[in-house]
């Protein structure tokens, strides 16, 4: 299965087009960020400006076919290596054969953040702490691969109520969160948690919440040429790559991927994946939010938190700081 997913990004890395090559400027110790997108301008400036603090020191970015103006944006970034598409989406496996292909080529012994626009990763001390001192933390313990759980965010009200304006912090309009309903189920052959739950599930998958989107994610890996992601982030291959918790009891570090998807652009988001088609199981996951009216759902409820921080969300058992002191 590896290698076969090997041979497809290989293949599909037919369809970049490299718009803006700078990983000559790619330090040997360099923390790197990749990111597939499309038509996301508004959100690209507070995006980077996260991640640069955090501590990435140079973004790997697939435009699959733009028209908002993201890739003159990004092709003006020093910091950004920017490549083209107008391949399928959905063909490319919602973009990991591109984002493979990339890893293998460029993220060869580095740690690696592989992210979306609208994920914001936190992490233990994240606040006192940058980027590095995680990793570095992880090299000494020989840990390859760093969890996070997808956590959504939302505002209270309509979601549509709240202007979103370019630069802002997203933290600023969804700041909330549920803090309980989440299920987790063991995957035995490639060893992952699929898990579920939240906002999404409650609101738009309550009549069949196994087809909830997984929440599982796997961000932060030590790269080698011969791994791959198997299912978007959710899981990896080998398959070691996958035990980011502690099997027998006791708590593994863990961190959170603050998911910002219910913004005022939602609406716009939904009609246009729609029409495009391109993604998983025909779309169903746009199809709930297209027939529960997303936008203008009020996602917030009586047991709804308001985010403060990742202290906080360790408080609460969302992630862990296990042994990293």
């Amino acid at each position: 299965m590896r290698r076969r997913y090997r041979i497809r990004a290989l293949r599909k890395s037919r369809e970049l087009v490299a718009v803006a090559d700078r990983t000559s400027e790619i330090a040997p110790d360099a923390t790197l960020a990749f990111v597939t997108l499309r038509n996301e301008h508004i959100r690209l400036p507070y995006f980077l400006k996260y991640y640069r603090e955090m501590g990435i020191d140079h973004f790997l970015i697939v435009d699959n076919d733009s028209d908002d103006g993201s890739g003159d944006y990004l092709e003006g970034q020093p910091d950004v290596s920017l490549w083209r598409t107008e391949g399928g989406y959905k063909a490319s496996r919602y973009g990991m054969d591109w984002l493979n292909y990339l890893l293998g080529k460029y993220g060869h012994d580095h740690w690696c953040l592989t992210v979306d626009p609208d994920e914001l990763f936190v992490y233990p001390f994240c606040d006192t702490r940058p980027l590095p001192a995680l990793t570095d933390w992880l090299d000494s313990c020989s840990i390859r691969s760093f969890g996070a759980m997808l956590l959504d965010m939302y505002p209270k009200g309509p979601i549509e109520a709240h202007p979103y304006q370019s630069g802002q912090d997203p933290l600023e309009i969804a700041s909330w969160f549920d803090a309980g309903n989440y299920t987790y189920k063991m995957n035995w052959k490639m060893r992952n948690l699929w898990i579920r739950g939240g906002p999404r599930m409650r609101a738009f998958f309550s009549k069949m919440p196994h087809r909830a989107p997984a929440l599982n994610k796997t961000p932060l890996v030590r790269w080698h040429r011969n791994y791959t992601y198997a299912t978007s982030t959710h899981m990896l291959l080998p398959r070691g790559l996958n035990l980011t918790y502690e099997e027998w009891g006791g708590e593994k570090a863990s961190g959170m991927l603050l998911h910002t998807k219910f913004l005022n652009t939602f609406a716009a988001k939904v009609e246009e994946e729609l029409a495009r088609g391109q993604h998983y199981a025909a779309s169903h996951e746009y199809r709930a939010y297209a027939a529960e009216e997303g936008s203008r759902k009020d996602l917030w409820c009586k047991w709804s938190e308001k985010y403060i921080n990742w202290r906080q969300l360790e408080i609460l058992g969302l992630m862990s700081k296990g042994n990293w002191a």
